[in-house]
């Protein structure tokens, strides 16, 4: 390896798959290679909808295998599930996933203990039904609740399998509905009136925070030689992406973003939360972001839509049906992309019709015709999410971040340009590894503060570039349909 140059393994756990990158970072260099890829497959249990975190596990350890020396390892995942461990740290029984049914309805009870005007005023996090509060709710008169001892968030748990140690990051942690965003702290009149016993979960730690070294019996799994440091980072896939958002600081770029997967994730980046009713209404979230910030945005569902169209067509070329569907006329029928009505798996190109049908729009026929409903859907939910979040933190935008798988995806990124008004930047698409492995080179004194990451990912990574055309009112009077059947 170069001379000043490093190399960190960041493990991105994502909802279909993981994998473990390597980055090398210089004074002028950041390089992304792929170590090794793993899917990632929910169990369906006669209990329910489960993670076969073992399998998880395993794939991370082949990636840190596959991926050879490095200098220090980070974990960033999804949000909001957990593992369950008894008093000798063993695992009580698989992780229930966030899809599963058991929280439904559990809010409402909820609610009738913290209303949820004064839950929101205290944590700031959108309602989801499956936020780590309503999933503790649900779980309240389980045997797994009631023998376990600590609760870890996933990232954290295979923080814990890899080094031993036990802790809670920030950034993640404030997606459970437990947090205050203002002081950075548990919540705990949230806890308190809610019956919840804090005690459950390991100190928090902070991106960059130190995580452990390799266990023995992890360094002779891998081949490594120890010893190698387990750095924390911002283990909320999403707080890696926004950190890895290539804005110009020395433009005073004053920009939103979006991170694309399964999920789309639109906002802004803030140096407090908004906390009023109006946001709350909104559906906007206040989750914590690197060095204090405030992650103020919107969740969508995202290209969850389109793979599980393209799963149940049995996955056609995707390159193709994009190419098709970019020859279908324009907004010709459209759905809102955040209805819960689309977040369980399975029969997506009936439900989507189900809500063209019920809303007098024309029903697509065609696979390309179903693609394109669900990218001018998302193009159209971008649109709004990114408008609220400007009007309720009052907080101009000149340029649209796109970072995430869908910054690969040309037609979504033009059609999000022509929808907002503004131009769209498109990548990186690995922005969340990007982050992950910025903030271990961050903690090693290889690169300087946030604008500092930001300026080596501007003039390191390929980005693209899309000025907005089309015709606005188009977009308007597609947003004033879509207004008039979901209010």
């Amino acid at each position: 390896m170069s001379p000043g140059v490093k190399a960190y393994a960041a493990v991105d756990l994502g909802a279909s798959s993981g994998r473990v990158m390597v980055g090398r970072v210089g004074r002028d260099r950041l390089e992304l290679t792929e170590a090794h890829r793993f899917p990632n497959r929910p169990v369906r249990l006669p209990e329910g909808l489960r993670w076969d975190v073992l399998s998880l596990y395993a794939g991370v350890l082949d990636g840190l295998r596959a991926a050879g020396r490095v200098d220090s390892i980070g974990i960033d995942g999804w949000a909001v599930d957990y593992g369950l461990l008894d008093a000798d740290g063993a695992l009580l029984g698989n992780p229930v996933h966030y899809r599963d049914a058991r929280t439904e309805g559990v809010a409402r009870k909820v609610w009738a203990s913290m209303p949820a005007a004064e839950l929101y005023a205290a944590t700031g996090i959108q309602y989801a039904p499956f936020n780590t509060l309503y999933q503790l709710a649900a779980a309240r008169s389980s045997p797994q609740l009631a023998t376990a001892r600590r609760l870890l968030l996933l990232p954290d748990l295979l923080t814990y399998w890899l080094t031993g140690e036990q802790g809670t990051e920030l950034t993640n942690a404030s997606t459970t509905q437990l947090v205050d965003p203002r002081t950075h702290d548990w919540s705990y009149e949230v806890a308190a009136r809610l019956g919840i016993d804090l005690d459950l979960f390991a100190p928090l730690r902070r991106p960059g925070d130190p995580a452990g070294v390799l266990r023995p019996e992890v360094l002779r799994e891998t081949g490594l030689s120890g010893p190698v440091p387990v750095t924390t980072v911002a283990s909320h896939d999403t707080a890696s992406a926004v950190a890895a958002v290539p804005a110009v600081p020395a433009g005073g770029e004053r920009f939103a973003y979006i991170c694309t997967g399964t999920w789309s994730l639109a906002g802004l980046e803030l140096d407090a939360p908004v906390l009023t009713e109006d946001s709350r209404a909104a559906n906007f979230t206040n989750e914590l972001g690197l060095d204090g910030t405030v992650r103020y945005l919107r969740n969508i569902m995202g290209l969850w839509l389109l793979q599980e169209c393209v799963r149940a067509w049995g996955d056609p070329d995707l390159g193709e049906l994009l190419r098709e569907a970019a020859e279908v006329p324009a907004l010709r029928s459209v759905v809102d992309a955040g209805d819960a009505a689309f977040l369980a798996p399975g029969r997506m190109p009936e439900r989507i019709a189900a809500a063209c049908r019920a809303s007098g729009q024309p029903v697509p026929r065609s696979p390309a015709e179903f693609a394109r409903c669900v990218l001018d859907s998302l193009a159209l939910a971008h649109r709004r999410a990114v408008a609220e979040a400007r009007r309720l933190a009052d907080r101009p935008v000149d340029v649209v971040h796109i970072v995430g798988g869908g910054a690969r995806n040309a037609l979504l990124c033009r059609l999000t340009a022509d929808a907002c008004g503004l131009p769209v930047v498109a990548g990186p698409a690995e922005a969340a590894a990007l982050g992950n492995v910025l903030v271990q080179a961050r903690t090693h004194g290889l690169v300087g503060d946030r604008a500092g990451m930001r300026t080596l990912l501007a003039r390191t990574q390929p980005l693209v570039r899309y000025e907005p055309g089309g015709d606005a009112a188009t977009w308007r009077a597609a947003e004033d349909r879509l207004t008039a059947v979901t209010p």
